[in-house]
C-alpha cells in the first residue's frame, strides 16, 4: 500500500508502496482515502515544533470511500463517501458529556499503530494517518458527505475548515457587525476569513506578507488586506474586536492582543513550538480583553461537519476554492517544495 512515512530525522520522510495497515475492529471503519490536504501541521512534523513519535504514517486532513465496517458501526457503511476528523473522542467521558469533544483526554496523545512496514509497527498521525491508501480510524471520525462533493474538497472539512470557520463561529463567537483581524492567510486563515464573512462581521482585515494572497483572500471574505500589522490602526482606530493569530509566533501572539479594542478577544490558532514563549503586557489586559486557545475550531466534527456540507452546497461556504493544486501522493516531496517557496495559495491536496 502506498502512504508517506515519517522517519523520525529533521526532514526525513518518505513516499513509500509497502505498508500494510489492519482491518477495522469493533467501532472502527476502514476508508479508502481519495484525497488528503498537506497542512501545515504535517509540514511542523517534519520540522520539529510538533514532537511525534517515529516512524509515523503523516496526514490529518483527508475524505474517501468507506471500505470496511467494524462491529457495531452503523452510522456509515461500505461505500459511502466520508470526511475524516482527527478528534478520536470518546463520547462517554465529562467532557464528551458537556459538548466538547476537542477536550476529551483520550483522544490526545495516545497514537495507535494500525499500520506495519516490513514487519515493525507505525505510529498513526493525529488518529488519522491520511497519506495513505487505506486507514483505521474510530467510527466517530468518519463523517458521511454527500457524493456530489468532490473528495478533493471534502478532505479540507477535516481540518483547515473545522479549525478557522470553527474558531469564529464556536469559539470566539463572532457577531453580527464585529470587526476581526486575520494573521495569516494560509489554510487556516481563509477559513477564519470565510467564518467571519457567516458571521456577519463588518470589517475582516487580513494580513499576510505574501502579496500573492490578496486575491484569494478577499474572495473568502478580507475587506481589506495588509502587508504587516502596521496598518491595522488605520482601517480600525480603536482596535478589533477579535484578533485571530494563525502562524504560531510568539511576536505575532503579542502583536494580536495590542490589536485588540476594549473587551476584544486574541484567538490563538497558530502552532508555536511547546518550548517557545509569549509575552505581553498585564495592564493591557485590564480593559476586558482576553486571550483565547483554541483546539481544532472547538468543533464537534458529527455535527459541524454536515453544517459546513449543506453551506457549501448552498454556495454560502467555498471549498473548492481552497484547493490550490492537487498532486498525486508519489509527489509528496514536490508538493512539500511548493507549500515552503509559497506557490500555494490555499491548499495542496494530495491524491490517490
Amino acid at each position: 500500500m502506498r502512504a508517506v512515512v515519517y522517519e523520525g530525522e529533521r526532514g526525513a520522510a518518505r513516499f513509500t508502496d509497502d505498508v500494510d495497515v489492519r482491518g477495522p475492529g469493533a467501532g472502527e471503519v476502514l476508508v479508502a482515502l481519495a484525497a488528503a490536504g498537506l497542512c501545515h501541521s504535517d509540514l511542523s512534523v517534519l520540522d520539529g515544533t510538533i514532537p511525534f513519535p517515529a516512524p509515523a504514517v503523516l496526514g490529518h486532513e483527508g475524505a474517501g470511500v468507506v471500505e470496511a465496517v467494524g462491529p457495531g458501526v452503523t452510522h456509515v457503511a461500505v461505500g459511502d463517501h466520508v470526511a475524516l476528523s482527527t478528534l478520536a473522542s470518546c463520547g462517554t467521558c465529562a467532557d464528551c458529556g458537556r459538548g466538547r469533544p476537542t477536550m476529551c483526554r483520550r483522544a490526545i496523545g495516545r497514537p495507535g499503530r494500525p499500520f506495519q512496514r516490513n514487519g515493525k509497527a507505525l505510529y498513526q498521525f493525529a488518529a488519522t494517518s491520511a497519506f495513505a491508501e487505506r486507514t483505521v480510524v474510530r467510527a466517530v471520525q468518519a463523517v458521511p458527505v454527500p457524493h456530489d462533493v468532490p473528495l478533493t474538497s471534502a478532505a479540507l472539512l477535516g481540518c483547515a475548515v473545522l479549525t478557522g470557520v470553527g474558531a469564529v463561529l464556536n469559539r470566539a463567537k463572532v457577531a453580527y457587525g464585529d470587526t476581526v483581524v486575520v494573521i495569516g492567510a494560509g489554510g487556516v486563515g481563509l477559513n477564519v476569513l470565510q467564518g467571519a464573512r457567516l458571521a456577519g462581521a463588518a470589517v475582516a482585515v487580513a494580513i499576510d506578507t505574501d502579496p500573492r494572497k490578496e486575491k484569494v483572500a478577499r474572495r473568502f471574505g478580507a475587506t481589506h488586506f495588509l502587508p504587516s500589522t502596521d496598518g491595522v490602526r488605520e482601517v480600525l482606530p480603536t482596535g478589533a474586536d477579535h484578533v485571530f493569530e494563525c502562524v504560531g509566533r510568539p511576536a505575532l501572539i503579542r502583536r494580536a492582543v495590542d490589536l485588540l479594542d476594549r473587551g476584544g478577544q486574541a484567538v490563538l490558532l497558530g502552532m508555536a513550538a511547546p518550548s517557545e514563549e509569549a509575552a505581553f503586557t498585564p495592564a493591557s489586559m485590564f480593559l476586558d480583553k482576553s486571550v483565547l486557545g483554541c483546539r481544532y475550531g472547538s468543533s464537534r466534527p458529527q455535527h459541524d461537519i454536515p453544517l459546513y456540507t449543506s453551506l457549501y452546497r448552498r454556495g454560502a461556504l467555498l471549498l473548492d476554492e481552497l484547493v490550490t493544486a492537487t498532486y498525486p501522493v508519489e509527489d509528496f516531496p514536490k508538493a512539500v517544495r511548493d507549500v515552503r517557496d509559497g506557490r500555494v495559495g490555499a491548499r495542496a491536496v494530495l491524491t490517490f
